[in-house]
């Protein structure tokens, strides 16, 4: 049996999708560090219980990346895991299509620009994370951080305050952000 964070152990929900997740994760690895992929949704998911999200919330934290890295479909996360977190899954999920990083980055703002409020909270979550992962990079020495892909958080972080206000995820972002561009790569200090 798998052992996972304490914080999880009164969600059954998220219990179950952590070990799904995890076991569809599983020999992936995350591009900022070569650490196991799973604890990116982990930490998602520790970010959405820690401004006392709900099971099924944090569970959506969990399984948002499922569809687009792994074989999994909408169909399988609504079998297992409900309605509502299948319908917060496919609100941060990126719309199917072709086009540049910054076309279908574009797309998936546009898509969540209506979304219901839980889900907003998990695609702020997820560019917490993101965002982080950015900022931890350029201290342990990565030179320069994707142009577009920083111009997406920023993005993001503009859509997040408009619908969210001053919400914690909110404001986490927009310090990770703000941190990045005060930051300088490693081999520049």
């Amino acid at each position: 049996m798998q052992e996972f964070p304490s914080f999880i152990d009164d969600l059954p929900i998220t219990r179950l999708a952590l070990s799904f997740a995890a076991d569809h994760h599983a020999g992936q690895r995350r591009d900022t560090d070569g650490a196991p992929f799973i604890l990116h949704p982990l930490e998602v998911a520790q970010l959405l219980r820690g401004r006392g999200y709900p099971d099924r919330v944090v569970a959506a934290g969990v399984l948002h990346d499922v569809v687009e890295d792994t074989p999994v479909g909408f169909d399988e996360i609504e079998d297992r895991f409900g309605p509502d977190v299948v319908r917060l899954v496919r609100a941060v999920s990126e719309p199917e299509g072709d086009g540049s990083y910054a076309e279908r980055k574009a797309r998936l703002r546009d898509a969540i620009a209506s979304a219901e409020a839980d889900a907003l909270a998990v695609f702020a979550a997820d560019k917490v994370a993101k965002a982080r992962e950015l900022r931890l990079g350029l201290v342990r020495g990565d030179r320069a951080i994707d142009r577009d892909k920083l111009d997406h958080y920023w993005a993001c972080l503009d859509l997040l305050e408009h619908r969210l206000g001053h919400h914690p995820l909110t404001r986490q972002l927009r310090f990770e952000l703000e941190a990045l561009a005060l930051l300088p790569p490693a081999s520049e200090t």
